[in-house]
Parts: C-alpha cells; structure tokens; sequence
C-alpha cells in the first residue's frame, strides 16, 4: 500500500485550542445507496447552516474514476469554460451551541479503499476523534404515511440498542462507508451508522423528511445541537404534494394503504414479541401474533412496484397538462 498520509493535505488553518474536544465524525460520502439523497440533503443543510471550514483535502485524481462519474463543465458560444471538480474534504463544523465536529464529504473513491480507510484513521488519530458515525438512506417498503425507521450499526451498543434490529444476516454490496465502519471497529475506535427507510417509491427524488430523520438520529446520538426549521418545513411541503398526488389516484391510495397494513402488522408483531414471555417460541406464527396471514396481504415489492408506475404515469400525466 502507498504512504495513505499522501493521499489528503492538511489546509493552513487548523483547529486552535479548545474547537475540538474528542469530537464526532460525520461522513456522508456519496456513490453508494442513498435513497432519497437524505445523506446528501442532510450534509449539504449542515454546511448551508452552520459555521465551517476545511480541514484537509483529498487528492481525487488518485481515488476518482471520471470517467464512471464524469463532471459536469459548462461551454458557452466557443470555448469551455468551466468544470464542476468533485472535491472530497474534511471539515470543521460548528453547532448551534459551538461544539466542534468533523465532517467527512465527497464522493465515494473508486479505487483504493483499503488506502482511503487508513488515511482517514490517520485523521482520526490526528484529530482524537471519539466516535465516528456515517449517514445515508437505504429504501424500504414503508409508507410515506408513517414515521421513518432507522436502521442502527456499529460498536456502541448504547446508540444502537435504541433502534429496532430490521435483518438478521444479509450480504449487501461492499462500500468504503462500511469498510471505514469495519476497519476502524477493527482498530478499536468508536464507530457507528445509520441508515434511514425511506418509502422506495420515492427513493429517486430528495425527500426531506429522511435527511431531517438522520439529523435527529445523529443529534440524539452525539448531542449536537443542530439545525432543522428549514428541512422539517420542506418535508411538510413534499408530503402534502405526494399526499395530494396519491389521493388523486384511487388505486395508489390502495396501494399505500396496503402498505400501511403491512407496517402496522409488522410493528404489531414486534411489540408483541417484545412483550413475550421469555419460554415463548421466537418463530410464532403470524397468525398467533394477530397478524394478517401472508397470504392475504401483496409483497413488498409488488405493492411498491404498482405504486411506483402509478406514480410514474402521474408525473407524465402532470407533465403533458
């Protein structure tokens, strides 16, 4: 492996006396699953916000495949004239009380990610951070019409036994977010996750609610005191239009009830289990839980499949009115 210090520099100003006591580590890296951009949305709202500066920057052209993720550049009349460059950087930022964390943005590298990981254990080191946390949104098949989940991991037991275990064991795609996780679990440090659930037939579009849901998650966790007037509002906003484009449709509006049974059966069932007597059979029955028997009630994936092309043929309709 390469000298992985070599792959970011330090900018001039660094933390002074005081800015930085054992802080959190925010990193929201896009490239990976992001279901409603809530990790993106959450990010950009915390440094749109909050006092911040740059800590250390990555070098890019050394992670980066452009040509996976070429960037955008602007050409006017005969000749460019500019290129939007990814940027991957580190930075300071300031809650509303004052309380310094860091913040980890960019894009996901491509390449080298063993080398990424030790070099930002190095900034972990350097800068004694006390927990590192990373965010972003995974889709589920719940209803737009119910609170969002968060799916909690890492070695802090007291941030993620607040949160209900969703899956048993499942193998997902690699990502450098959860090899960070890994690694530095491996190393020793404090590390933690959350994923957010949201609905999957609006995993494309920004949904508000899901960054303001991480926002909360993270607050609770770390005791950050941060921003969320302006995302609770735009969330209210993008819940009444899909709340009004629903309801325009009788069979989307069966569609999201039905989703709604499912969620309630679901949360039914597991409260339930928690209340069980410690003899009880950890496979009961739905039937014996009270719940619907499968067999009457859509799959996941085929309520969320019918949602989503009536919501696509909406949108067209929408669009040739």
């Amino acid at each position: 492996m390469q000298d992985p210090q070599q792959l970011y520099t330090l900018a001039d100003e660094q933390p002074e006396d005081g800015e930085l006591d054992a802080p959190v580590l925010v990193h929201a890296l896009n490239g990976f699953v992001d279901a409603g951009s809530a990790g993106r949305l959450a990010a950009d709202y915390l440094l749109a916000e909050l006092p911040h500066r740059v800590l250390a920057t990555f070098d890019l052209d050394q992670v980066y495949d452009y040509r996976a993720r070429r960037p955008p550049m602007i050409f006017t009349e005969d000749h460019w004239t500019s290129i939007e460059q990814p940027r991957l950087e580190l930075r300071l930022v300031q809650d509303l009380a004052g309380r310094g964390f860091l913040l980890l943005t960019g894009p996901e590298p491509d390449v080298q990610w063993e080398r990424f990981v030790a070099a930002v254990g190095h900034l972990v080191d350097h800068y004694r951070v006390g927990l590192t946390l990373g965010i972003h949104a995974i889709p589920m098949a719940v209803p737009h019409t119910r609170p969002l989940g968060i799916t909690a991991h890492g070695n802090r037991p007291d941030l993620t036994r607040r949160y209900p275990a969703w899956v048993g064991t499942v193998q997902v795609p690699g990502h450098v977010a959860a090899l960070l996780e890994l690694r530095l679990g491996e190393g020793g440090h404090d590390v933690a996750g959350f994923a957010v659930h949201v609905p999957h037939y609006l995993s494309q579009a920004d949904y508000p609610d899901a960054a303001l849901t991480l926002l909360q998650g993270l607050g609770g966790a770390t005791g950050l005191s941060l921003p969320s007037q302006e995302l609770r509002e735009a969330g209210e906003r993008t819940r009444a239009l899909v709340q009004e484009q629903v309801e325009e449709q009788p069979e989307v509006l069966a569609v999201v009830r039905s989703l709604e049974e499912q969620y309630d059966a679901f949360v039914r069932g597991r409260e339930r289990s928690l209340l069980a007597a410690d003899g009880d059979e950890p496979g009961e029955s739905a039937r014996a839980l009270g719940l619907p028997d499968e067999e009457n009630l859509p799959t996941a994936d085929e309520l969320g499949a019918e949602l989503e092309r009536f919501l696509a043929e909406e949108n067209r309709r929408r669009g040739e009115a």
